[in-house]
């Protein structure tokens, strides 16, 4: 393949986010939009190699058992000529450094709010850590067949709340049973939205019809016709237009209405991704020639942003997610880490949920999967070189601690290897005292806990009980050898290791943080570690 047409590859790789908070339908919109590409044939079913296979973007046990998503999947599809990498992200908040890490692979987001409610805290969380790297944020506002808020405070809500220019692309025509579409004004029509029933018609839905009283008193009353008119005069009197560099550079989020579960507006959302969506970025490195990875250069370069273990319950697999940063991948090349590991990657993988196929090829943008054994952890950059390295992923302190108890003291084996697995996804984080050896499982809530316990017990067969630690919160320690020494020494029964034997202090409260602090001035307390092999 010639370097032109390697440019092109990476050209039309396109690679987005979803991001919500719990309940706003993410995943509903995730299926939906895959349905609208023609990626599947019904929301939940694959359309993958001849053969129609149930699956789901939220495909864990406990996922589908409680409506929630707990793993970020990554599903690729084409759309327009472009390849689309969807990478779908945790919602629940106890989930919040999944989501972050899965973030740093991200060209671009997708804000789902829910219509009735508008931006809500989860949403305003994610939204920060879309403005720490940049990232451009389309919105698009569901649940419109239901009673929802008036338009212009959705968007009043989004300028107020996320300071975030919000540029409508679209004005609806009321919420809930008034609901009869959106206005596009952008092209001057009207999409009709036909309400499920039985004398329903699927021809007339999503009809285009022109912008006029004449064509909009067919399908309502002349109030509402006057109000959806006086609603897009208003619309384009007082509200942002839309401007592509502004959306590039963060500062503006254009602005969708639609039902996802109704597949009303997510082909107009394909559409905007197609139009407006960012293609693959430069990524900040260091170790390297210059200070960052362009998707042009010739070097393969991605780094790992996230670890899932057991995707196929038959096998004891691990997979590491790697977001490719620039050159050609090929099946079967060599990469190292920049730990200096060497590795043959000779069955990358592509994917659909768990669903996954070898990759021969693939281009900066793309997000392959690479089984291993432990080797590769998040934060890993491979290089063909080995010198690069991408910025770090962080580790967060813990706001939750458990103490991990076995039924069957027989099984301890078993159950570090377990433990150790599940964390290496970053999931949970795994603390081992020194004195003792009690694992201590570091959670941001109590969710966590709860999944971790169900894939314990279904993955690996063991029976644990995650019970509350003697300790309140855990801080990562450095300082000067003779200074850390002495401090070890006075805490011995609250000294631990992380996963990386990184040396972490388990404290009982906020209180002795402090007063710890203050009495080894050397040593540093962290919240937060670089996330590195």
């Amino acid at each position: 393949m010639t370097d032109a047409a390697n440019g092109a590859e990476w050209a039309r790789r396109r690679t987005f986010a979803i991001i919500s908070h719990p309940d706003a339908g993410k995943t509903t919109l995730t299926e939906n939009i895959l349905l609208a590409a023609g990626a599947i044939r019904l929301a939940g079913q694959v359309k993958a190699r001849g053969q129609n296979r149930r699956t789901q973007s939220d495909w864990m046990k406990i996922e589908r058992e409680r409506g929630i998503s707990v793993s970020a999947s990554v599903m690729t599809y084409e759309y327009k000529g472009l390849l689309f990498n969807l990478l779908d992200t945790p919602g629940h908040e106890d989930f919040s450094e999944d989501t972050y890490r899965t973030l740093t692979a991200a060209d671009s987001a997708i804000m789902v709010l829910d219509a009735a409610k508008g931006v809500e805290p989860r949403t305003l969380k994610l939204v920060e850590v879309c403005r720490l790297r940049d990232i451009p944020i389309l919105t698009f506002i569901n649940k419109m067949d239901r009673e929802a808020l008036d338009p212009s405070e959705l968007l009043d809500d989004i300028q107020d709340k996320l300071a975030l220019d919000a540029a409508p692309m679209q004005w609806p025509s009321g919420s809930g049973q008034r609901f009869k579409g959106v206005a596009d004004l952008q092209t001057g029509q009207f999409i009709r939205y036909e309400r499920p029933g039985d004398d329903a018609d699927p021809e007339k839905a999503s009809d285009r019809l022109a912008l006029t009283p004449d064509a909009l008193n067919e399908i309502m009353s002349p109030a509402e016709t006057e109000e959806i008119t006086e609603g897009v005069e208003l619309a384009r009197e007082v509200c942002v237009d839309f401007n592509a560099r502004s959306y590039r550079e963060g500062h503006l989020t254009p602005v969708y209405f639609g039902s996802a579960l109704r597949q009303f507006g997510v082909r107009e959302l394909l559409d905007a991704l197609v139009q407006v969506a960012p293609g693959p970025e430069a990524q900040p490195a260091v170790g390297g020639s210059k200070p960052e990875l362009e998707p042009g250069d010739k070097e393969v370069a991605g780094f790992v942003f996230k670890i899932q273990a057991n995707m196929d319950p038959n096998h004891r697999d691990r997979v590491a997610f790697m977001r490719l940063c620039s050159g050609t991948f090929k099946r079967g090349m060599k990469l190292k880490t920049d730990a200096g590991k060497t590795m043959t990657v000779s069955n990358p993988i592509l994917f659909f949920a768990q669903d996954r196929e070898i990759a021969d090829n693939a281009y900066a943008g793309d997000v392959i999967g690479i089984p291993n054994h432990g080797v590769l952890r998040v934060g890993d950059t491979l290089s063909e070189s080995g010198k690069w390295q991408v910025a770090g992923i962080p580790n967060f302190a813990p706001e939750m601690l458990r103490r991990a108890r076995l039924k069957d003291p027989l099984k301890a084996k078993h159950l570090k290897k377990a433990l150790e697995s599940l964390a290496e996804e970053g999931v949970t984080q795994l603390f081992r005292l020194q004195v003792g050896g009690d694992f201590i499982v570091g959670a941001v809530g109590a969710l966590q806990i709860d999944v971790m316990a169900e894939r314990v017990a279904a993955e690996y067969g063991i029976d644990v009980i995650f019970e509350p630690a003697p300790y309140d919160t855990a801080r990562w320690i450095t300082g000067p050898d003779d200074k850390l020494e002495a401090f070890i020494d006075r805490h011995k029964s609250a000294i631990a290791e992380d996963i990386d034997g990184a040396l972490v202090f388990m404290a009982k409260s906020a209180w002795e943080i402090s007063y710890s602090q203050e009495k080894y001035p050397d040593i540093e307390f962290l919240k937060a570690k670089e996330r590195r092999g």
